[in-house]
């Protein structure tokens, strides 16, 4: 795989609690040069990372209801919905995680179809990405979020926030490609930190991949 194919599979991430606007602008630079798909940042900065990059092709992504996904549903939805009024392209959301794990499939689904509403009624070609935090859930659970996901109307399904006990595994990422429809892609986030790891997720079924090892992953290539 070339440094150009591997670029488009990249949301380039901070979201570290202490990233300050420096950090951003050094992200939107670095995702600029590279042709990265996105740079996903906290949505503090969503106004920041849109003036740096309106023009050169690489797409805003932010988070709502990050990382723990357990704010009230209308929160979540508003969040949403002021970051794409902003300029964010992305939205990746968080589940209720307990929720699904009480098999409040009904509240689960609420949740997702809210923030897709949401953010498609302020942006109509807004992408939703719904994080499941497979660390947290057994196989059984992860089909069913994913279904439920798709069910709702999101565009990608999606591993981990890399803010929990584990991250992306290959045999998740290729459960959740299996768990849903090809109009469905599937995020590998958490953990990836190198090219052998990154083309081992695309290898599974990954669409995109969220890293904040981004360059690394690029001059392990470059190099190879």
């Amino acid at each position: 795989m070339s440094s150009a194919e591997m670029a488009k599979y990249i949301d380039h991430t901070n979201l570290k609690p202490d990233a300050t606007t420096a950090d951003i602008h050094k992200l939107c630079e670095e995702a600029a040069h590279y042709g990265f798909a996105s740079v996903c940042i906290n949505p503090v900065f969503v106004g920041t990372a849109v003036k740096l990059l309106t023009g050169t092709g690489v797409k805003v992504c932010t988070v709502a209801g990050f990382p723990l996904g357990a704010c009230t549903i209308g929160i979540k939805a508003r969040e949403a919905a002021a970051a794409a009024e902003e300029g964010a392209m992305e939205i990746d959301m968080v589940i209720a995680v307990g929720m699904l794990k009480e098999r409040l499939y009904e509240a689960v689904a609420r949740d997702i179809c809210e923030v897709v509403g949401a953010v498609r009624r302020a942006n109509s070609q807004g992408i939703v990405k719904v994080i499941i935090e497979t660390c947290l859930l057994q196989n059984n659970e992860k089909i069913t979020a994913c279904r439920i996901a798709e069910a709702e109307g999101a565009n990608f399904v999606k591993t981990s926030t890399g803010f929990s006990s584990g991250g992306a595994l290959p045999e998740d990422v290729a459960l959740m490609r299996n768990s849903v429809s090809p109009l469905v892609g599937v995020k590998a986030a958490g953990g990836i930190r190198s090219a052998a790891q990154a083309i081992e997720m695309i290898k599974a079924g990954a669409a995109r991949l969220g890293t904040s090892s981004g360059v690394l992953i690029m001059n392990e290539i470059e190099y190879q």
